[in-house]
């Protein structure tokens, strides 16, 4: 995939989040691809997840870093999830804490948490 750029979703499985979060990150980021690892509530996945699961994440963004030279990882929580039903603000808090634990795995990438409201918008969070 010589001269195509990635960027890597740590994402929900809910099939409403895929296309929001790939038209955001190729908008914003000027990327062709995002590689999608997803699990049902990601983001309290990342947040509250075991090391053996933490770890199996892990290896899947070293493939999109190191084979795909993916610069960005995103962790995403969004509206009305099934795997993580909580409100916002506790979806935020896991995003959060996801985006620190993503970047102490230090794979060298921009890591940034992002919101998907009820309206399928996607949101940077600060």
């Amino acid at each position: 995939m010589k001269g195509k750029k990635f960027a890597t979703a740590l994402n929900c499985m809910d099939g409403r989040v895929q296309e929001p979060v790939i038209k955001f990150l190729k908008n914003k980021y000027k990327v062709d691809f995002v590689d999608m690892i997803t699990e049902p509530g990601m983001d309290k996945i990342l947040a509250e997840g075991d090391q053996k699961t933490l770890n199996g994440i892990s290896q899947k963004i070293a493939i999109s870093v190191k084979k795909h030279g993916s610069k960005i990882v995103a962790i995403v929580g969004h509206e009305d999830c099934a795997g993580n039903p909580v409100e916002k603000e506790k979806h935020i808090y896991h995003i959060k804490r996801g985006k620190k634990i993503i970047e102490s795995m230090n794979f060298q990438v921009k890591v940034l948490g992002l919101w998907v409201n009820g309206k399928w918008k996607v949101e940077i969070v600060k």
